[in-house]
């Protein structure tokens, strides 16, 4: 059975170290179950993307829907920071790999700006508990020096809707996500 434990940095991240079950043919590991993070909705929709060793993804924030993350090729740097207001982890960053021979996976609810830059070429996938919306994709400076988020690469290729999203202090009143965004 999975190890979860929530991240003593960030309040609602929980991490995931799922059980691997291998023999002479390779191995086999059960990724994701609802049942493992508490409060959690189900996922309804899943989704895969590869990227480029040295691409960065981020800052993106949802203000109603959670993600969890798994990549089952390559090895990512995730960062997070918590950007609800009134939570007791509010402006807190948490750095963590994903990938390589950790089978980790990480649950980022709502409200925690995420991102991840590609150490290697690499593939994440990724589950989510709402369709898309484009009202809901909402982005913060990856570079902000109040988040200093430690990608772990040098001259990251980042997309151009990345390279203008909003330092936190800018964050318009209405896109600020608060600690009790849904029950």
């Amino acid at each position: 059975m999975a190890t979860v434990s929530e991240s003593d940095r960030i309040k609602g991240v929980y991490v995931v170290r799922p059980s691997i079950h291998s023999d002479e043919r390779g191995f086999i590991v059960e990724t994701f179950r609802r049942e493992w993070i508490p409060g959690a909705r189900e996922m309804i929709q899943s989704n895969r993307a590869d990227r480029q060793a040295g691409s960065l993804v981020g800052l993106h924030y949802h203000l109603h829907q959670s993600d969890y993350w798994y990549v089952p090729f390559g090895r990512a740097r995730v960062v997070l920071h918590d950007l609800r207001d009134g939570s007791v982890t509010d402006g807190e960053t948490l750095e963590i790999d994903l990938g390589g021979d950790e089978h980790l996976g990480i649950y980022i609810p709502p409200g925690v700006a995420h991102g991840f830059a590609a150490l290697t070429d690499m593939t994440i996938t990724y589950l989510v508990d709402g369709y898309y919306n484009p009202a809901d994709e909402l982005g913060v400076a990856w570079d902000d020096p109040d988040i200093d988020g430690n990608w772990g690469v040098q001259d990251p290729v980042v997309s151009e809707r990345d390279m203008y999203n909003p330092r936190r202090k800018q964050i318009e009143e209405m896109w600020q996500p608060h600690a009790a965004l849904r029950t």
